[in-house]
């Protein structure tokens, strides 16, 4: 029998959303952990300790990712998806039985390592499921939840390893990668892998310094690093201000509840032909560096307007980017591009605070805020003028 256009859609739908829950677990578990490492009920004591526990998960994810993004196109995304939240799911498992600071080490390490699979495994098959029609409302359902994990994360956590423990935090982390494991097994077709012509270190090369792919990665690099810094970096100019802990989070809200808002709206009016891929992307970043300009201002209300800003910024970005990278990338290749792209967003990631950061112990805060806004602009600007010279990289 032949299903009605909107039998299709609801068809999608229903394959998307286990996909969706892969991502909001990949950013709970890296938020729920992160958040509560250091906090008095926490397990560990010593700031270094803590900078290394922290950067454990990030860096697998650097390495790997893009290993495992090219396994899911010789292979399928679908299996590299399973195993992925399967070996979450059983590391963690290991931490709620056995407990203790060692092997916290290697389960950090080991949710690093699965997440690395199942994430970039889930992007691509939210390209292919969603179909080229709808990719930029697909993507930016994909991101809402991947949103709402990194602002419950911290929530979460707090509050179950109040209640028992980082063990009781692991274990639950265990407890929801399985049952997105199952729901993804039961939800998620088996594509046919699409055939694929063999890939060498120099072709590799040649695709990230194209500009189909250079062009929406440097706007998602540089949109996780306001993302990054908006979140680690307002709170303490709140503080600063004379903002209590409550007041300083609710800052931090702001800018994720905005940018969860956002980025289904900007998905939808890409495929619709309301939004271009140059504007999105453009118009993102610059909206994104006029929020860093409102954090260099001392007042409440410009660091509440800063993070209103910057979560409107990562917003348009993040779907626009990701697909504007899906709409030219072959399906073949697609495990390897979005593996990839999440690498560069992994930079972002750790170089926005880190530039942000040593700014600010040399010459303080609203220096590093400048530096970045400095930084947006000059990359809206070159990401403008790049998709106007080369127009077949964006839609």
């Amino acid at each position: 029998m032949t299903r009605t256009p909107a039998a299709e859609r609801s068809v999608s739908r229903r394959r998307l959303w286990p996909l969706y829950a892969a991502g909001f677990t990949t950013a709970f578990g890296a938020h729920g952990v992160a958040a509560s490492l250091g906090s008095p009920d926490g397990v560990v004591r010593s700031l270094v300790s803590l900078g290394l526990l922290l950067a454990l998960y990030d860096l697998a994810e650097v390495v790997l990712k893009p290993v495992f993004g090219a396994l899911s196109d010789r292979i399928g995304a679908r299996p590299v998806l399973l195993g992925g939240l399967l070996g979450f799911a059983a590391v963690s498992a290991v931490y709620a039985v056995v407990g203790g600071t060692p092997a916290l080490w290697a389960v950090r390490l080991g949710q690093g390592i699965a997440a690395s699979a199942f994430s970039p495994s889930a992007s691509a098959l939210v390209a292919r499921l969603g179909g080229a029609k709808r990719r930029g409302r697909a993507y930016g359902g994909y991101g809402l939840f991947k949103s709402l994990g990194y602002t419950l994360g911290p929530l979460l956590g707090g509050l179950l390893v109040h209640l028992g423990g980082m063990r009781l935090l692991i274990g639950s982390m265990a407890v929801v990668a399985l049952l997105v494991a199952g729901w993804c097994a039961l939800a998620v077709p088996a594509l046919p892998t699409p055939p694929k012509q063999r890939q060498t270190v120099v072709d590799l090369a040649r695709q990230i310094v194209h500009p189909t792919f250079l062009i929406p990665v440097t706007a998602l690099a540089l949109g996780t690093a306001a993302l990054s810094v908006g979140v680690g970096f307002l709170p303490v100019s709140g503080g600063a201000d004379g903002l209590g802990a409550l007041a300083t989070g609710a800052i931090v809200s702001v800018l994720a509840l905005s940018s969860a808002v956002v980025q289904p709206l900007a998905g939808t009016a890409l495929d619709r032909g309301r939004l271009s891929s140059r504007i999105g992307l453009t118009g993102g970043l610059v909206v994104i560096a006029a929020g860093m300009a409102c954090a260099t201002q001392p007042k409440v209300i410009f660091l509440v307007a800063a993070a209103l800003l910057i979560g409107i910024g990562v917003g348009l970005v993040t779907p626009v980017g990701f697909a504007a990278l899906a709409d030219r990338t072959p399906e073949a290749e697609l495990g390897r591009t979005m593996g990839t792209a999440e690498l560069g967003r992994e930079l972002g990631d750790a170089g926005g605070p880190l530039l942000v950061g040593v700014l600010a112990a040399a010459y303080g805060l609203g220096s590093g805020y400048l530096v970045l806004m400095i930084i947006t602009v000059l990359g809206a600007g070159t990401v403008f003028w790049w998709s106007r010279r080369h127009q077949e990289a964006v839609r």
